[in-house]
């Protein structure tokens, strides 16, 4: 007799039908997984040896052999836990194999027979839905697999009370959807004294999702510019929320089920590995990149990175997704972000001040800022230089423009677009591309030989012409313009970085 126990397979956010086959057979006694097992996977024998030991039985004196089909297909984790343990009780003749042919299994098993969090549930329901078939998981995942729709989840605390409702002797209650976060709010740009060109620049960030690189001397508000970047941007809708918590599922960093309305912001260290940014590692993990999607991605200190990290963006800025290659796995993760940066002009970070700035002006400034290649600049939609606060400025009262104020015409602009690109696959002005930004983004007369003037004086690319009618297609909106006029490009085009000449 073979027993069958469903589970499944994790490829970046993609779960694989796994099939769990266990057979007892005569002969010397063993117990062998088989069908690519990581060392994860390898070491589930001895946490289902004593697990099934804390329900008072013993494994039967033969050739247990687990196999993990399809074979080829590599496995990872610790959720195969709970499918072995059900496949062995199946063949073991203590569970009925008809009562979990109906489930799709993950979860990860302690000694003492509780079943114990895995990452990945809320991919596992989905999947499971699909196949028509019902979820059975850890009780502290519950509410996440809860949020996959109309799948009959069974969420056990322990292997015995899980086997007591297979028997029907003590049912498990249905877990309910976890709580949905209002949206959450950081620093309000009411802290933020002058910088009025940086919290336009923001502004239009946020009403368009565009790229911002923020330049200027330490302690000049950067940093808090950007954590106020989340504060007047709009909260992430129902099918957002879903596919956010879709990729913290898989990174284990969703918690109690929760789904939350706030993006994403996320503020990697300059040490952060390529690996740590763009995802991978042995076993392959959502990166920085990843788990920033449809939110903020901040990297403060920007030439400090490893300039091979750093270049490493350009695909994911560019399309939206990350692919992960591996000897033994393809990966592709999605990577929509709002890449928000801030540097200094130079390494002292005072060019332009005579009584602060190094001896080594210019070329210090020029040998700092080439740490940040040229092709990642020109993927960035809006610089903006950012002057030290002055004295002046700080004894000045609060501004009485709040990030309530600002979020309130972001949200009208994001509506404009959303009824703008309803029925095509962008979401904002920055993801508008070809035929669709033509129809919508094509400036008047006065604009169009502005725009074509720049394009030669300042040597724009063909990328970076595109983005200055993207964003000019921001401002537009902002401004409630249904045509973009001479004045919205000429905004656009102070923003963008000047090719240097030879």
């Amino acid at each position: 007799m073979v027993a069958i126990v469903s589970t499944v397979a994790y490829l970046g956010l993609e779960a694989r039908g796994v099939e769990v086959q266990c057979t007892l057979v005569a002969g010397l006694p063993a117990f062998v997984v088989v069908g690519l097992p990581d060392k994860a996977v390898a070491e589930s024998r001895e946490r289902v040896r004593g697990a099934i030991a804390a329900l008072g039985l013993s494994l039967p004196p033969k050739r247990i052999t687990i196999n993990l089909s399809p074979a080829d297909l590599p496995k990872e984790g610790s959720h195969f836990d709970l499918p072995i343990a059900l496949a062995l009780l199946a063949a073991m003749g203590v569970v009925d194999a008809e009562a979990i042919s109906e489930y799709v299994v993950v979860g990860e098993l302690g000694l003492d027979a509780r079943v114990q969090p895995s990452p990945g549930v809320l991919l596992a329901a989905i999947h499971a839905g699909a196949e028509g078939k019902g979820l059975i998981c850890p009780a502290a995942q519950g509410a996440e697999a809860a949020w996959a729709g109309s799948v009959e989840v069974l969420a056990a605390a322990d292997l015995i009370g899980l086997l007591n409702h297979l028997k029907g002797q003590q049912l498990l209650s249905p877990p309910s959807a976890g709580v949905v976060e209002e949206a959450g709010f950081g620093p309000d740009l009411a802290q933020v004294k002058g910088q009025e060109t940086a919290k336009r620049a923001l502004e239009i960030a946020a009403a368009g999702g565009h790229n911002l690189l923020m330049v200027g001397p330490p302690g000049a508000g950067k940093s808090l510019l950007a954590s106020c970047l989340p504060g007047i941007l709009p909260p992430l809708d129902a099918a957002e929320a879903l596919e956010v918590s879709m990729v913290q599922s898989v990174a284990g960093t969703l918690t109690g089920g929760r789904l939350t309305r706030t993006r994403p912001f996320r503020s990697p260290h300059h040490s952060a590995s390529m690996a740590a940014l763009t995802g991978g590692g042995l076993r392959v993990k959502p990166g920085e990149v990843s788990l920033a999607h449809l939110g903020v991605l901040f990297l403060d200190e920007l030439p400090e990175f490893q300039r091979a990290v750093l270049d490493s963006l350009r695909q994911p800025l560019e399309t939206g997704t990350v692919s992960v290659a591996r000897a033994n796995a393809h990966v592709t993760f999605p990577a929509n972000v709002q890449l928000v940066a801030a540097m200094n002009p130079c390494r002292c970070g005072h060019l332009g001040d005579p009584a602060l700035a190094c001896s080594r002006a210019p070329k210090c400034a020029a040998d700092y800022q080439a740490k940040v290649s040229g092709p990642l600049l020109d993927r960035i939609d809006l610089h903006v230089e950012v002057a030290a606060v002055s004295a002046a400025d700080l004894i000045l009262p609060p501004p009485t423009e709040s990030s309530a104020d600002v979020a309130a015409r972001v949200a009208t602009a994001r509506r404009v677009q959303s009824a703008r690109y309803a029925g095509d696959d962008a979401r904002t002005n920055a993801e508008a591309n070809g035929p669709v930004l033509d129809a919508h983004a094509t400036p008047d007369e006065a604009g169009r030989k502005l725009l074509a003037q720049a394009a030669e004086a300042m040597r724009l690319s063909a990328r970076g012409y595109t983005r200055v009618l993207r964003v000019a297609r921001t401002i537009a909106d902002l401004a409630g313009a249904e045509t973009i006029g001479r004045i919205h490009v000429a905004e656009a085009l102070s923003y963008r970085r000047q090719a240097p000449r030879n």
